[in-house]
């Protein structure tokens, strides 16, 4: 008999915004269990843990060890449930013949002092333009270790990556994928240290890449599907490439050439059963674009109107050989792209939303804005 109090399991379902007391919405139901293609996914990333290791170790130049890695299907609101105040990302996202969103997210203290390694610089307390440079380096190199793991065993050479993107600030600024998302947490230990590093997958490109490798289960991820649908299930087995994971499976059993595609016409890329007429296909209509009111996440900016951001005013910038820098000393002119009298750049986070000149306020400085950033220019800077 319950003595009142509540389990583990019911805390979770509670802070996930789930009723323990009453159904669920169909929406957010999910298996008892992680599909499948969750599990085929954890083993691959479980194949890159001891490349891994020697990755960070190489990078900061002290003994480490991934030791594990828990892979869950999450939607947005869960994620940011369980994701500390202030992180930094990363958005490398993967380009080429399979393309799909990938972020890293690491909370500030692990930042602090995965940088400090990285950098060599010992009770970090912010994090430098520097200091995120750095470990997006190591990011860089753990997706590239990623992706060798993934060539290797789905035999595709067209796998590539973007050059890493940081930022620093609240977790409801991170750009995850839209929809659910697979979300990998590593436990990584560095010196006497325990890390946490989190890697953010697009769905569509984990369940690509987990066909490739010949993993996965018949109906898919069920992500955003009605789970009661027989039709769901069969289109969830035709995305996969047939039965059992096998790309050829059902395409041998009809007679096709194993592991290739199917001619065009024949229904969802397999050979037609016999007695089986096809299907009536028509050309999708779509609708014209118009331009639509903000979605209602974004009625919510109230939630983080308390929240601190870094705003800079940036007088100018310059490019050098590191061995110019190596020679400069007391005295040294450093030379600006900017022009005497033009306006100086104020930024947020690192993104340009106006511009300004600068005045003196009794003996400090400060800038009075002339000119806001158009939010096309703004959109530009973001892409």
């Amino acid at each position: 008999m319950s003595d009142g109090s509540l389990s583990q399991e019911e805390i979770d379902s509670l802070l996930s915004g789930l009723d323990s007391g009453g159904p669920a919405p169909a929406a957010k139901s999910s298996a008892p269990g992680p599909s499948r293609e969750v599990q085929a996914w954890r083993e691959i990333l479980e194949g890159t843990l001891e490349g891994q290791s020697q990755n960070i170790a190489m990078m900061t130049g002290a003994d480490a060890r991934v030791s594990g890695v828990k892979v869950e299907l999450l939607s947005r609101d869960a994620f940011l449930q369980s994701t500390p105040q202030e992180v930094l990302s990363y958005r490398v996202d993967f380009t080429g013949g399979v393309p799909g969103e990938h972020v890293f997210v690491i909370p500030k203290d692990s930042a602090l002092r995965i940088a400090g390694l990285v950098i060599k610089e010992d009770g970090l307390s912010e994090l430098s333009d520097m200091a995120v440079s750095a470990v997006g380096e190591l990011m860089s190199t753990m997706t590239g270790a990623l992706i060798t793991t993934l060539s290797d065993k789905s035999g595709s050479r067209g796998i590539q990556s973007s050059t890493a993107e940081g930022s620093f600030g609240p977790k409801a600024m991170v750009k995850v994928p839209s929809g659910d998302f697979i979300r990998a947490s590593y436990q990584v230990e560095i010196g006497p240290n325990n890390e946490t590093i989190v890697e953010v997958f697009a769905a569509p490109f984990v369940r690509d890449l987990v066909a490739a490798t010949g993993g996965g289960d018949q109906g898919g991820m069920s992500m955003n599907m009605n789970q009661g649908s027989q039709q769901a299930g069969m289109n969830g087995q035709q995305q996969m490439g047939g039965y059992g994971g096998n790309p050829g499976g059902m395409q041998g059993m009809m007679g096709a050439p194993q592991g290739g595609y199917a001619p065009m016409g024949m229904y969802g890329g397999q050979a037609p059963m016999m007695g089986m007429s096809p299907p009536n296909v028509q050309p999708v209509q779509f609708a014209n674009l118009a331009m639509r009111q903000a979605s209602p996440e974004a009625g919510n900016i109230g939630l983080i109107m308390d929240v601190f951001m870094e705003m800079t005013v940036e007088l100018g910038r310059t490019r050098k050989l590191i061995r110019e820098i190596l020679g400069m000393g007391e005295g040294t002119i450093i030379e600006l792209d900017k022009l005497a009298g033009e306006p100086v750049d104020i930024l947020v986070n690192h993104k340009l939303i106006a511009k300004g000149e600068v005045v003196v306020i009794d003996e400090n400085f400060g800038v009075r804005v002339t000119e806001i950033v158009s939010p096309m220019e703004r959109m530009a800077d973001l892409a």
